[in-house]
């Protein structure tokens, strides 16, 4: 969830936004399938998927069953789109943001997607005691990069052994301090995807690698 300014902090990563509530509504091919997106004011990229959850979602790696987690879902787009992909996967999505947790509650219905779970809170509080094949994130950064070293560092926690964890960070934006610190968490790390300013990055908590589909 990237932005500038401080108001734009509160909105996003807030539990409840305060800025007057407007609806919008995005529809996206995305890894070869149409989908329909409701979004709101007061959650990230309200009039389209940004580059760098498209990125994402187009390069991550879905695994073949089990229970992936979305943190830091917004209104859905990654989730939903895993959940769809393989109705095998038990996607939860996760988001401090109450606003967020009720787009992502509708974007599962309207697009069909029925083996996923919203939670609100923060990190993997909601979580608590699951452990997960994969975690994919698009992080906060505008609320901080210590959250960010949070998730993270956080991740092996609640991955299974050989789950992976991928997130997605703008280039120019500590990208090589999060290489560094995923490296110094999981022991591994990878650049699995590359585009516009924007890098897919890639961790093992054990050495079996999910499929692409």
């Amino acid at each position: 969830m990237r932005c500038s300014g401080e108001n734009h902090v509160e909105h996003y990563f807030s539990g409840e936004p305060r800025s007057k509530l407007r609806y919008g509504l995005i529809r996206e091919n995305l890894r070869g399938r149409f989908f329909e997106f409701l979004t709101a004011s007061g959650v990230f990229s309200k009039k389209r998927v940004d580059l760098g959850t498209r990125l994402l979602i187009e390069e991550m790696c879905i695994p073949e069953e089990g229970k992936l987690l979305d943190i830091g879902c917004g209104y859905g787009s990654v989730g939903i789109v895993a959940a769809a992909l393989n109705p095998n996967l038990h996607v939860f999505l996760v988001d401090v943001n109450e606003r967020a947790v009720r787009l992502a509650k509708e974007n599962a219905r309207r697009n069909s997607v029925y083996n996923v779970t919203v939670k609100r809170g923060f990190l993997y509080e909601p979580v608590e005691g699951l452990r997960f094949v994969s975690i994919v994130s698009n992080p906060p950064v505008s609320a901080g990069i210590n959250l960010v070293f949070s998730i993270i560092r956080q991740a092996p926690q609640h991955l299974e052994e050989d789950g992976l964890f991928q997130m997605v960070v703008r280039s120019k934006i500590a990208s090589k301090r999060l290489l560094n610190v995923m490296k110094e968490t999981f022991g591994n790390v990878e650049i699995l995807a590359r585009k516009s300013g924007y890098r897919v990055l890639l961790s093992k908590h054990g050495a079996t690698k999910s499929r692409k589909q």
